[in-house]
């Protein structure tokens, strides 16, 4: 026959588990570890788009050095970056599409295309406008500038 012994509870034994402080405490050292995930994460995004910006740069920019390959000089300011997609007037003899399209900068914009660059007049100029998407402001970059 089995036999019923009440269980005594030693003065060491006590519930396992999380009291409400512990688990405010760990939610609040989470949010302080995401917030600062959060703010490093911001700087390393506008760095992309600088590097964006510059890859833009280069094959842009090597697309019209084989256009002048082609054609004998660079494209004028006022034919400017579409004269690599579509053919300009008056047409060059050699002239080829280089490009389907002339991609946007990261914010949207068109890149803008200068024969004479403004530090560098002996060279062509590719500049974007920038986040602000204002000409001659401190965001504008440019391919004469070193990024």
């Amino acid at each position: 026959m089995k036999v019923n012994t009440p269980k005594i509870s030693s003065p060491h034994s006590h519930k396992s588990g999380f009291t409400l402080l512990e688990m405010v405490i760990v939610m609040g050292i989470i949010a302080l570890i995401l917030g600062g995930a959060m703010s490093v994460m911001k700087g390393i995004g506008s760095g992309g788009e600088v590097q964006r910006v510059s890859s833009d740069f280069s094959s842009i920019g090597a697309a019209v050095d084989i256009y002048k390959i082609n054609n004998g000089r660079y494209p004028t300011t006022g034919q400017g970056l579409q004269a690599l997609v579509n053919a300009p007037s008056p047409r060059p003899k050699r002239w080829t599409q280089l490009a389907k399209k002339v991609p946007l900068d990261p914010w949207g914009n068109e890149y803008r295309y200068r024969e004479q660059g403004k530090l560098d007049g002996s060279t062509y100029e590719i500049y974007s406008i920038g986040k602000d998407k204002t000409e001659n402001t401190e965001d504008d970059y440019s391919s004469q500038d070193e990024l």
